[in-house]
C-alpha cells in the first residue's frame, strides 16, 4: 500500500463502537417520562393534604385507621419541612429518605421521630397513602428497597380504580388472581408511583425504564414482561414499539460494518477501513447471520489475531513466519468443562471450524485481487499473495470422520424411531392424566395420580401439587412440554424438516392443489427457506394432518377460534418478523410466545428419561431434531425414493449435501445411478428437454387420480408400474385411508376365515399366501391405530385475513 493512500485511509473517522441492544435503542427512541418535582397535590399545604387523605377514594372505612394514616402523613410532612424546596417532592429528594433508600426502614424511625413522635407503623402507613395520593413520587429503586405489601390494594382502589376494571375485563380471570398477574399488577402500581398519572399515562418509554431499572437491581425474572403485554392491549404502545420485553436486552439488532468490525477491535485504522469496505462489498448477497460470522472471522480470528502477536503490522502481505505461527494457533483449542467438585478441565482438542476459517481468509485475498482488475483505484493497493493454499481450505480425514459419526447415529436411532414416537405419545397421555387428576379436586385436597399420592396446592388459579416428600410439581407445565415434544417429533418425522422450519410453520403454510380433472384437493405444507432462499412445499400425508389439527386446536383462542398473530424475533437475521399465526407458540405466563429450539430439545430429553432407550454401549440414547431430518432423508432413500427427490424434498441446493445425510444407500449404488444418468443424458437428442406438452402435463396429474385405491392411495413414484403384482395389501407403498379402516378390518376377518377353511379342507398351497396377506392388513390397521391421536376432525385450509 502507498504512503499517500495509507494517510487517506488513516483520516477517515473512526466509526463508534456496537451499541448495547435492542433495549438502550428503545429507550433512546421512546424517553420515559420525567418525574417531575411540582404539581398540583405536591404543591398543596400540610392542611390541605391532610384533608384529602381524608375524602373518597382515600377515606377508610374505620375511623382508628383514618386517624393512623393521618398521623403518620402529618409527621411525614412536618420532618420533610426542614428540607429545602417549594413543593413536598422536592424537599423529598433532599432528604436522606429519598437520596438512600436503604437507610429508611433502618434510620427512618429516627428521622420522624426528631420531628414528631408517632409509631413507625404510622408513619408507614402514612407514607403509603401519600404516594398513592401523588402528593410524593417514589422512584423504582426506592420502591425496589422497601416493600410493601398492602400498596398494590390500596393504589388500585384509589389511584385508578376504572383503569383496573378495564384491564381485568381484558385479562382472563385465571390469569389475573395468578401469581404472575399480581407481579405484573404491582409492576403497573410502581410505575404510577413513580411517574404519576393513571394507567392510561404509562408510556412505552416508562416500561423501557421500569425493564431496565428491574434488571440492574436483579428483579428483572421476578417482574416479568406480562405488564408489557397488556399495556399493548390496552393501546398504550405505538405500534412501532419492540412487541415484547422478553429478552429485549439480549437482543442488539443488526449491526453496521463499522460496528461488525469494531467490536473485535482492529488497531490498524487502514486495514480497518478496508475489511469495512469488504464487508460492504459483500453484503448485498449474504444474510445477516452469514455477514456476522464472516466478520468474525476476518476480525476476531484472523487480523486482530496478528496484531496481538505481531503489533505495528499493517499489510496483507504476511512474512511467513506470521503465516506458520497463526495457522499453529487456530489448529487446536481449549475446551473447558467444569467438573462437580467446582474446578475447570481443559482439554486440548481440534478446532473443527478450522477450514472454514481458512475458506473465509482465501476468499479475502482472492476477491480483493480479482477486484483490483476491474478497479485499481480503488483495490490495487490492496492486492497481495494469499497465505491460504487451496488444499489447506478441505479437511478429507476430518470430513470422513464426520460423516461416519452421522452415519452411525442414523443407524442407531432409525430402529428406535418408532418406539420413541409412541413413547412420546404416552409420555403425554401420561402427563395429561396427572393433570385432570389434580383439576378434578378442589385447592388443598389430595389425589392419587400414577401410583403416587398429591396433595394439590391452595393456589385455585394454579395447576401444582406437592407429593408426600414436600416436592412442588408443576402438572400444567408438564402436560404442555409433553404435548409439544410428542408434536414435535410427528412433525419432524414426517417433513424432514429442520427445526427452525418446524418453528416458523404458520396456519398460512397449509395449501391446497386441486386436481384439475376430478376436483380432488390434495393437502400441500410450504416450508419456509432458512438455510437456503428456495420455498418447497410437502405432501401432507393423513398422520401429518392429524397431528396439525391437533396443534390447531391447541394454539386457536377460544375466544376467537383463530390463531393468534405472533411477532417472533429471527435471531438469525436478528429482526422482528411480521405478525404470522405460528402454530408452535404458546402461553408463557400469559404472554403469547414463540417456541425455541431449546425448548424442543429440552422436552425430547423428558421423553426420553421417560421411554429409557439406550445405544449399543448401553449409554442413554439421545434424540436431536436434526436426527429426525436425517433418519427422513435415509428411510426415503431406503424405500425407493430417487436421491434427486430426496433432494428436492429435504430442499438441498445439492444432491451431495443429500447423500451425505443419507447412511445406508450403498456408494456404488449412488455412483453407477448418476454416471447413468449422465451417459442417458449425453446420448439423448437435446430437444427431448423441454416444457413438456399439454397432453404429457395430463398425463402426469392423471398419476394421481389412478393411484387412488379402495382403501387408501398407492405411493409409488410416477411413470412407474406396479412391482408388487397388484398385491396393494402386502405392498409398503400403500398409505391406508383412515376413514377405510372398517373396509381392511373385513378384509382381514375375511383372510381369517379362508385361512380356516384351507386349514379344514387340506389346501397347504392357500396357506402360506393367505397368511402373508393377513400379515399386511394387520400391518396396515396397526398403522392406522398408531397414527391416531385423538379425535380426527376436518382440518380445514386457512384463507387469508385482510391486512394478515
Amino acid at each position: 500500500m502507498t504512503g499517500s493512500a495509507r494517510v487517506r485511509a488513516a483520516e477517515q473517522p473512526r466509526a463508534p463502537q456496537a451499541v448495547g441492544g435492542v433495549m438502550r435503542q428503545a429507550r433512546d427512541q421512546f424517553p420515559a417520562r420525567p418525574a417531575g418535582t411540582r404539581w398540583a397535590r405536591t404543591c398543596a399545604p400540610v392542611e390541605e393534604v391532610i384533608a384529602a387523605l381524608d375524602r373518597t377514594p382515600f377515606r377508610a372505612e374505620k375511623a382508628h385507621t383514618r386517624w393512623e394514616r393521618r398521623s403518620g402523613a402529618r409527621a411525614i410532612l412536618h420532618w420533610l419541612s426542614g428540607f429545602p424546596g417549594e413543593s413536598w417532592q422536592e424537599r423529598w429528594e433532599a432528604s436522606p429518605a429519598s437520596s438512600d433508600p436503604e437507610r429508611w426502614a433502618g434510620d427512618g424511625r429516627t428521622w420522624i421521630q426528631s420531628a414528631a413522635e408517632v409509631r413507625w407503623s404510622r408513619v408507614r402507613s402514612g407514607l403509603l397513602m401519600l404516594a398513592a395520593a401523588d402528593v410524593l413520587r417514589l422512584s423504582l429503586p426506592w420502591q425496589f428497597a422497601n416493600h410493601s405489601g398492602h400498596v398494590r390494594a390500596l393504589v388500585e382502589r384509589t389511584r385508578d380504580p376504572e383503569g383496573f376494571a378495564r384491564l381485568a375485563e381484558i385479562v382472563p380471570p385465571a390469569r389475573w388472581a395468578s401469581e404472575g398477574g399480581g407481579r405484573s399488577r404491582l409492576v403497573l402500581i410502581r410505575i404510577m408511583l413513580a411517574k404519576g398519572g393513571s394507567l392510561a399515562d404509562i408510556t412505552a418509554g416508562d416500561a423501557f425504564e421500569y425493564a431496565a431499572q428491574a434488571r440492574k437491581a436483579g428483579l428483572d425474572k421476578a417482574s416479568g414482561t406480562l405488564f408489557y403485554a397488556w399495556l399493548r392491549e390496552l393501546g398504550n404502545l405505538p405500534p412501532d414499539a419492540p412487541v415484547t420485553l422478553r429478552n429485549l436486552h439480549r437482543v442488539t439488532g443488526q449491526l453496521t460494518c463499522e460496528q461488525l468490525v469494531d467490536r473485535h477491535g482492529v488497531a490498524c485504522a487502514p486495514i480497518r477501513a478496508l475489511l469495512i469496505d469488504y464487508l460492504e462489498k459483500r453484503r448485498p448477497r449474504l444474510d445477516y447471520s452469514s455477514l456476522d460470522n464472516l466478520a468474525r472471522a476476518l476480525t476476531r480470528n484472523f487480523w486482530s489475531d496478528l496484531e496481538r502477536h505481531h503489533p505495528g503490522i499493517d499489510s496483507l502481505d504476511l512474512p511467513p513466519g506470521a503465516v506458520t505461527a497463526w495457522k499453529e494457533r487456530f489448529r487446536t483449542r481449549v475446551r473447558r468443562r467444569k467438573l462437580p467438585d467446582g474446578t475447570v478441565e481443559e482439554t486440548v482438542v481440534e478446532r473443527a471450524d478450522r477450514a472454514l476459517l481458512f475458506i473465509a481468509v482465501r476468499a479475502f485475498y482472492l476477491d480483493i485481487a480479482r477486484w483490483a482488475a476491474e478497479e485499481p483505484a480503488r483495490w490495487g493497493p490492496w492486492a497481495a499473495p494469499c497465505p491460504i493454499r487451496e488444499a489447506e481450505t478441505t479437511d478429507g480425514k476430518r470430513t470422513k470422520r464426520v460423516k461416519a459419526r452421522m452415519d452411525r447415529r442414523t443407524r442407531e436411532r432409525l430402529p428406535a424411531l418408532q418406539p420413541f414416537a409412541e413413547a412420546a405419545a404416552d409420555h403425554h397421555r401420561h402427563r395429561l392424566e396427572g393433570l385432570n387428576a389434580l383439576l378434578a379436586v378442589p385447592p388443598g385436597a389430595s389425589f392419587t395420580a400414577h401410583d403416587t399420592v398429591f396433595s394439590r396446592t391452595m393456589n385455585a388459579a394454579g395447576a401444582a401439587a406437592r407429593d408426600r416428600e414436600g416436592v412442588l410439581l408443576h402438572f400444567d407445565i408438564a402436560e404442555h412440554r409433553a404435548f409439544w415434544a410428542w408434536a414435535a417429533v410427528e412433525v419432524l418425522r414426517h417433513t424432514g424438516a429442520r427445526i427452525e422450519e418446524v418453528l416458523e410453520l404458520s396456519h398460512h403454510a397449509m395449501i391446497q392443489y386441486r386436481l384439475p380433472t376430478t376436483g380432488e384437493i390434495v393437502p400441500l405444507l410450504q416450508i419456509a427457506p432458512s438455510k437456503t432462499d428456495q420455498e418447497r412445499v410437502l405432501l401432507v400425508s393423513p398422520e401429518l394432518a392429524d397431528v396439525l389439527a391437533t396443534i390447531i386446536r391447541r394454539v386457536r383462542d377460544p375466544k376467537t377460534g383463530t390463531i393468534p398473530l405472533l411477532s417472533a424475533y429471527d435471531y438469525a437475521e436478528r429482526l422482528w418478523n411480521p405478525p404470522t399465526p405460528l402454530l408452535f407458540q404458546w402461553d408463557r405466563s400469559g404472554e403469547r410466545s414463540r417456541m425455541t429450539g431449546e425448548f424442543i430439545r429440552t422436552a425430547l430429553a423428558e421423553v426420553l428419561a421417560f421411554l429409557g432407550l439406550t445405544d449399543t454401549t448401553g449409554q442413554p440414547l439421545d434424540f436431536a431434531p436434526h436426527d429426525f431430518r436425517r433418519i427422513f432423508i435415509t428411510d426415503a432413500i431406503r424405500s425407493g425414493l430417487p436421491p434427486h427427490i430426496a433432494q428436492a424434498i429435504a430442499g438441498h441446493t445439492n444432491i451431495n449435501t443429500t447423500m451425505g445425510y443419507h447412511a445406508i444407500y450403498p456408494t456404488e449404488t449412488i455412483e453407477a445411478h448418476r454416471a447413468f444418468i449422465a451417459r442417458r443424458r449425453a446420448l439423448r437428442p437435446a430437444e427431448e428437454y423441454r416444457t413438456p406438452t399439454d397432453t404429457e402435463w395430463d398425463d402426469f396429474l392423471g398419476h394421481f387420480e389412478r393411484r387412488k385405491l379402495s382403501v387408501g392411495t398407492c405411493a409409488r413414484a410416477y411413470g412407474t408400474a406396479c412391482i408388487h403384482e397388484h398385491a396393494c395389501v402386502r405392498c409398503s407403498l400403500l398409505r391406508p385411508d383412515p376413514a377405510q379402516r372398517p373396509r381392511l378390518a373385513e378384509i382381514r376377518d375375511n383372510l381369517l376365515d379362508r385361512i380356516t377353511e384351507a386349514e379344514k379342507e387340506g389346501w397347504l398351497g392357500e396357506i402360506e399366501g393367505l397368511q402373508v396377506s393377513l400379515a399386511g392388513a394387520q400391518a396396515k390397521l396397526d398403522q392406522l391405530d398408531t397414527a391416531a391421536v385423538g379425535q380426527q376432525v376436518n382440518l380445514g385450509l386457512p384463507t387469508r385475513r385482510k391486512g394478515s
